[in-house]
């Protein structure tokens, strides 16, 4: 692990607590509403989307590959009654069983993986027939002008970000992956950097 990726998980809560105030807060509310059953939660992170699941959910399988951000997120797991279990595996390799998973949770973590056509396969995978992936993803904007931006500052922001590629087209990476995407939105996260606010919303399901 690096110094930087060892910064950036202590440094995370903080910098994304005025944005989960203003906007994203609500949105996993939302989002959260829908998992049900046995959950799998890739790329977990510091456990932000922990409070917002419900009894609906009876057991909750969180996937975290970083280290500094696994540790952080167990700390949060006192006090929970859910059944939750923290795996250190990266989402393009998930050591689950096909068709094991009711519902799949993935938040702001697309953008960050480093193969995402193999980490969406590993999700469908694992997802039970007509399973629901549950997701909130920065995007490529559909505004030429800030699309443009993303593009340009890829790279610098990508470093700062830990590996975050907020112009990625992940509407199209989960078609091709086998889900159909008809009840997903676009929106834009308040209080967040320009090229960071456009984000996609909603449940994706499993075709087949």
């Amino acid at each position: 692990m690096s110094l930087w990726g060892r910064v950036f998980a202590a440094g995370y809560d903080g910098f994304m607590a005025t944005t989960e105030r203003a906007s994203l807060g609500r949105i996993r509310r939302e989002l959260m509403t829908g998992a049900a059953g046995r959950v799998l939660e890739i790329g977990g992170g510091t456990g932000a989307n922990l409070p917002f699941y419900g009894a609906g959910v009876s057991q909750l399988i969180i996937t975290e590959p970083e280290e500094p951000m696994a540790r952080r997120l167990e700390r949060k797991l006192r006090g929970y009654q859910l059944p939750i279990q923290v795996l250190r595996a990266r989402a393009e390799r998930l050591p689950l069983e096909s068709e094991s998973i009711d519902c799949a949770v993935s938040t702001l973590v697309l953008c960050t993986v480093a193969a995402p056509a193999q980490a969406l396969a590993e999700v469908r995978r694992v997802l039970k027939r007509q399973g629901r992936l549950l997701l909130v993803e920065h995007v490529r904007s559909e505004d030429p002008a800030l699309a443009r931006w993303q593009d340009r500052l890829r790279g610098v922001w990508g470093l700062f970000g830990h590996g975050c590629q907020c112009n990625r087209a992940t509407i199209q990476n989960l078609r091709n992956a086998g889900f159909s995407v008809g009840d997903l939105r676009r929106e834009d996260l308040s209080k967040a950097p320009a090229i960071v606010r456009p984000v996609v919303i909603g449940a994706a399901v499993r075709d087949g």
